[in-house]
């Protein structure tokens, strides 16, 4: 509030902070929750604004004990259906809407018991793909494996513990002369998402994997995977070398082509709540019965070599054109009838970022979830294309849709 000194060291307000006191009584709220302009005109706080950039008399604040819980003085307004965490992982298949194109290579991948490579511009719906497969199909949940510069193919295969396995040995009692036996190995190993797909995949019942962001990988990591690709089965070394030490007696009564060494190992994720989240490596060899469906992805930031190319069946998603937008849009929005035209405000986003993309002067790309953002707020009846207020800072030179719709890039498409 902007005050002057009075007589007798008194402050006096200024005709604008008298305004704005009497704007903000008018609507029960502080005065410095009432928007002053240069003019010394007011704009309510737009309805839709759960932060106001003003300070609440303390309330919510941190300000006293540090042990006194936090007061939210809010009520978050719904999440947009793509951004609700308590949702299943089902519900990003059941949006998705393939391409006739699209549809004809999975099959072909399926076919073929091949990866499936796909590539496009970032926001196409590439990993959505794999979980229309899963969603379809009753496969179960998708098991994800996200690449950095620092992925190897063991991180994907599996991990041992073998620090917490020596602790726990360290501290469990010992007594009498015989000496302490270790943990067993199984409860220290985990598989990790290739390992799953792997070991959980059954005749007719195929894991979904999502190698997601392949080109990021370091360079030697799209090789190593060739022969596990190749053979469908993979060794853990650690139950590799317990199998070759196994006791000399055991070896000699069994059977030559009897296993000798069994240990239970947890997986990644397992297929349901309901599935056992633990499979029998024997001898330490992990083989797949069923080739899983693994569908990797790339935004092209780097080649990938010729041998793994050679070995994967390679999909290049498009941009959506308008038709097909126009069916993502009700798909996530199901108070968008089938029956009905889409509003006009939705229509014209739409076209706006088909037309932006179009554009042979500037071709600029703006991705599908993008254009769902906006559409969610003005669905919410929130403004994108206007000014809050007449007298809004004039500094301000971006619009709100603006910064949702802001392109990705001019040279990606």
């Amino acid at each position: 509030m902007s005050t002057t000194p009075g007589e007798s060291g008194r402050t006096e307000d200024t005709p604008q902070s008298s305004e704005a006191a009497r704007a903000a009584d008018k609507l029960g709220r502080t005065s410095e929750q009432v928007e002053t302009t240069a003019s010394g005109g007011q704009s309510q706080t737009p309805q839709w604004y759960v932060f106001k950039g003003v300070r609440s008399n303390g309330a919510g604040q941190s300000d006293g004990a540090p042990s006194a819980p936090p007061q939210p003085a809010v009520t978050l307004p719904v999440p947009p259906p793509w951004r609700d965490f308590t949702r299943t992982q089902a519900h990003k298949g059941v949006t998705f809407r393939a391409s006739s194109e699209e549809i004809r290579v999975v099959n072909a991948a399926i076919y073929l018991r091949r990866p499936l490579l796909l590539t496009g511009l970032p926001g196409t719906g590439k990993s959505s793909l794999a979980y229309a497969i899963a969603e379809e199909l009753g496969l179960g949940e998708v098991l994800v494996w996200p690449i950095t510069s620092r992925s190897q193919l063991k991180d994907g295969l599996y991990s041992y513990d073998a620090i917490g396995r020596l602790q726990a040995s360290n501290m469990s009692p010992r007594g009498g002369t015989e000496p302490e036996q270790p943990p067993p190995i199984g409860h220290y190993l985990r598989l990790g998402p290739l390992g799953t797909a792997l070991a959980d995949s059954r005749p007719n019942l195929p894991r979904v994997l999502l190698i997601d962001e392949i080109d990021k990988s370091d360079i030697d990591l799209p090789n190593d995977l060739l022969n596990v690709f190749e053979d469908g089965e993979f060794e853990i070394q650690e139950l590799a070398r317990l199998a070759s030490r196994g006791d000399k007696e055991s070896r000699l009564a069994a059977q030559p082509s009897e296993p000798i060494h069994r240990v239970e190992v947890r997986l990644h994720r397992s297929r349901d709540m309901q599935s056992s989240r633990t499979i029998e490596v024997v001898d330490g060899r992990v083989r797949c019965q069923e080739f899983p469906i693994v569908l990797l992805t790339s935004n092209g930031e780097r080649a990938l070599p010729g041998p793994f190319l050679r070995r994967c069946l390679r999909l290049d998603i498009k941009p959506p054109d308008e038709a097909k937008l126009q069916k993502i849009i009700r798909a996530h929005f199901k108070d968008l009838r089938e029956d009905q035209q889409l509003p006009d405000a939705v229509l014209t986003l739409i076209r706006r970022v088909v037309e932006r993309r179009n554009n042979s002067s500037k071709r600029e790309y703006v991705a599908t979830d993008q254009l769902m953002n906006a559409v969610h707020l003005v669905l919410n009846n929130i403004e994108l294309t206007s000014a809050e207020s007449a007298d809004q800072d004039r500094r301000a030179t971006k619009q709100l849709i603006d910064f949702v719709l802001e392109a990705i890039g001019t040279s990606l498409v």
